[in-house]
């Protein structure tokens, strides 16, 4: 490797935001090879077809086998089975790297699994949709998006910052924030907000389901994010479960004070609940 170009990168995950990634390596000259990897044979055939990636493995160890750089982009319950079947195979001073969104303790055990030599820096680029797959990856995803890079003491400074300058490179707003630091915060505006769109379509269900033909944009709007991987909503939620589990008991006392002031016809109250909301939505994105 020579400056911030590596020669054969692995993408193990090769969904929209693994994809995604081996394009923007590809686009701005930052590798000469992806290898990609997971557990579909068709859509690594696809992706290699799109020139996506280069070439694939089904093992992973396979696919780690003299690479520079290492991206996990496949849901984060999977993370620590993968790190142990590749941790033989990764050649030192390879880096290891993610783009899952949860961080926290993850990000230790990762560490803790690397060999002598070998760095895993945690990373979360704030980009994607509720879409999945190869066919909406896109070299230009992760421009002008915010991109969380959670490092620990551990971390090897000129790691970190090849990491940082990949991700400036491909034009994401770039800040560091520590692991346990990073789970509390999208517990909060990522990962609640993903439970609650699940809970609000299986409520209506629970309601009648036919209703659904009748809905609006705000509905649309509301509820986009149940369109997301349930299975990778799955491990990002049971990962993140205790800061999970504090913010449910805060948003039930919320939805219980609205209770409250509907109960008591407290139109008051209500539109008063309303406007503090209104003025923090609209306060979005002027800090």
């Amino acid at each position: 490797m020579t400056g911030k170009l590596f020669n054969k990168i692995t993408i193990l995950g090769v969904g929209l935001i693994g994809a995604s990634f081996a394009l923007a390596m590809k686009q701005y000259g930052l590798c000469h090879e992806v290898v990609g990897c997971g557990r579909r044979k068709e859509n690594l055939q696809k992706a290699k077809e799109k020139t996506i990636i280069d070439s694939f493995e089904l093992d992973p160890a396979k696919a780690c086998d003299d690479s520079d750089l290492i991206l996990f982009a496949t849901p984060v319950g999977s993370f620590i089975d993968i790190g142990k079947r590749i941790r033989s195979s990764l050649k030192r001073g390879a880096i290891v790297t993610d783009a899952g969104s949860v961080k926290g303790k993850l990000v230790f055990d990762m560490e803790a699994l690397m060999p002598d030599g070998i760095y895993f820096v945690g990373v979360h680029p704030i980009a994607g949709s509720d879409r999945s797959g190869i066919d909406t990856a896109t070299a230009y995803i992760f421009k002008d998006a915010k991109c969380i890079i959670t490092p620990t003491e551990k971390t090897d400074r000129d790691t970190l910052e090849r990491i940082i300058q990949i991700w400036k490179t491909f034009g994401s707003n770039v800040e560091l924030i520590n692991p346990y630091e990073h789970d509390r915060i999208f517990a909060t505006v990522s990962h609640l907000p993903h439970l609650l769109a699940y809970a609000i379509m299986n409520t209506v269900a629970d309601i009648d389901s036919s209703y659904l033909k009748l809905c609006g944009q705000g509905f649309i709007d509301t509820t986009r994010i149940a369109s997301s991987s349930p299975e990778l909503w799955r491990d990002i939620c049971i990962l993140n479960r205790e800061n999970l589990l504090d913010y449910i008991h805060i948003f039930q006392k919320n939805l219980d004070r609205l209770s409250q002031y509907l109960r008591a016809s407290d139109s008051e109250s209500l539109e008063k609940e309303f406007k503090k909301a209104r003025t923090l939505r609209e306060g979005i994105g002027q800090h």
